[in-house]
């Protein structure tokens, strides 16, 4: 079947069976790679994506029941050569590891910015509760979420000032 749909702000008509999975059309039939297909039964969240701006688990939506909805990949979050300050402050705070989880965890933290800029603690572990990291504490993630929102309120206020 045909299915029509928005990718990381590009319109995408492709010809799909009515069984493949966002992930799988995602990584297979676009390239964007950056989303992870983890452990085939939606208890991960490697596969996050925004989904009209909501994060979801790819590996749970088939793709024609995302025609005529907006995603977003890991791969849309850099700007013009620039990290948003979710990348930014993973990096800084050395919120990843071996990086599997990485990238489902940032989509998750650009949607907690989006709607809460000054989440404390427990905020950014409730959103990121849907997601398993095998290799931290999540000591370090909540740290680089934490760094990302303070970037992003400095930024804010250096705007209003000028």
């Amino acid at each position: 079947m045909q299915v029509t749909l928005t990718v990381n702000g590009e319109v995408v008509t492709r010809e799909v069976e009515a069984r493949l999975l966002l992930v799988h059309f995602l990584r297979d039939e676009l390239g964007l790679t950056g989303t992870h297909a983890g452990c085939d039964t939606s208890n991960c969240g490697a596969c996050v994506v925004l989904y009209d701006g909501e994060p979801v688990k790819s590996c749970t939506v088939l793709t024609p029941m995302a025609g005529g909805h907006d995603v977003r990949t890991v791969e849309d979050l850099e700007r013009d050569d620039r990290l948003d300050p979710v990348q930014q402050g993973f990096m800084e705070c050395h919120g990843l590891q071996c990086g599997f989880c990485t990238p489902g965890m940032m989509l998750t933290a650009r949607a907690l910015l989006d709607a809460e800029p000054d989440p404390d603690e427990q905020q950014i572990r409730e959103a990121i509760s849907g997601q398993i990291c095998r290799c931290t504490g999540y000591t370090s993630i909540v740290r680089s979420v934490r760094w990302a929102a303070e970037r992003e309120a400095a930024d804010r206020e250096a705007v209003d000032a000028s």
